[in-house]
């Protein structure tokens, strides 16, 4: 991908519109606009000012190469470096429709831009240092948000607050790794200022502190990434209205009669601040219908590689050998299991709870919606750190910030143990060093170019 090329794309979404605009950048934009657009008020496109959006007609090339008036719209231009991309970089609005809006686009290609790649113009700012890596990553984020936890999530970190974290641990970092090579390299001139005792504590403090951002991580990937659920128990034990009543809407079919819901129904819910991946699956129990039994190793298979279960449990009925073997079945798998007491809206049945090894147990009424509350909460409290404010605080959300963040913490760690066991310095300091580098790659730039590519290519086109 050649970055120094002029690029365009549309920047809104594809279909009818009230508008639709096409973002230019790079160079040439400035020159490129000008072959398109004619401002109104007679003055060439180059004298109007930044930021001043100007009305005038906007041209598309004829098949034999003369230009036509084909609609008329607004410019903005925005010029280096104050720019998203560091370029110069014009937005030409014309109105909606499809066609014009190709034609605009591609008289825009005549014009001499090449089609934009997918996040090329996110791309550019990041190089241009607009924007730090982890700014991208959240502004992937808020473009993808099915939540509103996603959306404050994605708010912070584009503005910047993982950012400024990370750069003061950084800065932390590098204060030290300097000292120590004063005291290595100049040790009878005490240029560090800087005690054995005094690096060992504030080694000690930065590893804390890199260890408590590291700890985000389960909220930010139960938020960003989402958390796959699985509703599993035994037929009419109200899996269905439980998977319902999460969802807020009648999305799966609920019957009286057993085994009605035979494949595995998905969707994506905010639940209790949690973003599920919620997945309701068939009732297990012996049957001899192949079709049911398709389903309920389907449901088998989903349980055992989920991250959360909601086991459902019927207590309108007495326990009998199948709960028991459910109850024996949900406590083998190695996810954390909540269970699910179901239908508390019925006369209580003797006999009808069972030993239950589980995370938690939440009374419920999926008919009623008694006790989702605190259901809900019970979920939040699983995978969300209530100290955390999503809106400002530094928060991990991504997998490949977490395992830069965790390398770095266990470099530093490394560290810290050759200082407390009187090893060289010059062993520690290279530690040091080393977590100066992963902790780089959370933010800046020290990142190698597949990662970059997967990051930007996650980006519609026009952005």
């Amino acid at each position: 991908m050649n970055l120094t090329d002029t690029i365009a794309a549309v920047s809104t979404p594809r279909g009818k519109g009230g508008i639709a605009l096409i973002r230019i950048s790079g160079h040439d934009a400035l020159e490129i606009a000008a072959r398109v657009f004619r401002p109104k008020n007679g003055k060439p496109l180059a004298d109007i000012a930044s930021r001043q959006a100007v009305y005038g007609d906007i041209y598309i090339i004829e098949p034999d190469g003369s230009p036509r008036r084909a609609d008329d719209g607004l410019a903005v231009i925005y010029r280096a470096p104050a720019s998203f991309t560091g370029e110069d970089t014009i937005e030409l609005t014309c109105h909606g429709g499809v066609l014009i809006t190709q034609a605009v686009l591609e008289a825009v290609f005549c014009a001499g831009a090449r089609p934009a790649g997918a996040g090329e113009f996110t791309r550019r700012a990041f190089v241009a240092g607009k924007i730090g890596l982890s700014e991208a990553e959240a502004l992937g984020l808020l473009l993808e948000a099915k939540t509103h936890g996603q959306l404050r999530l994605a708010r912070a970190g584009m503005d910047g607050a993982l950012s400024r974290e990370v750069q003061e641990m950084y800065g932390e970092l590098r204060g030290l790794v300097a000292g120590m090579f004063a005291r290595i390299d100049f040790p009878d001139e005490d240029l560090s200022g800087i005690s054995r005792q005094e690096l060992c504590e504030r080694v000690g403090s930065l590893l804390c502190r890199l260890r408590r951002l590291a700890a985000t991580y389960r909220t930010g990937k139960a938020i960003s990434e989402g958390v796959r659920t699985v509703i599993c128990g035994r037929t009419n034990s109200g899996k269905s209205s439980i998977y319902n009543r999460i969802l807020g809407y009648e999305a799966a079919i609920v019957t009286d009669i057993a085994g009605t819901t035979r494949d595995v129904l998905e969707s994506t819910v905010s639940f209790g601040g949690v973003t599920l991946h919620l997945l309701d699956t068939a009732g297990l129990r012996e049957s001899s219908d192949r079709v049911e039994l398709i389903g309920i190793e389907r449901a088998r298979r989903e349980a055992e590689r989920a991250e959360l279960v909601l086991a459902v449990f019927d207590i309108s009925r007495q326990a009998d050998d199948e709960d028991r073997r459910f109850a024996e079945y949900i406590s083998s798998l190695g996810s954390p299991v909540i269970a699910v007491l179901n239908k508390i809206d019925l006369p209580p049945v003797p006999d009808a709870l069972l030993e239950l090894n589980c995370a938690a147990v939440v009374r419920v009424s999926a008919l009623s919606g008694e006790g989702m509350d605190e259901l809900a909460r019970t979920v939040r409290n699983m995978f969300v750190d209530g100290s955390i404010d999503l809106s400002q605080d530094a928060v991990i959300a991504s997998a490949r910030q977490y395992a830069a963040l965790s390398r770095a913490a266990e470099l530093v760690s490394q560290s810290q143990a050759a200082l407390l066991a009187g090893l060289p310095e010059d062993i520690c300091c290279s530690d040091l060093e080393l977590a100066m580098s992963a902790l780089a790659e959370v933010d800046r730039h020290e990142v190698t170019s597949d990662i970059v590519e997967e990051i930007f290519a996650k980006f519609c086109v026009g952005k």
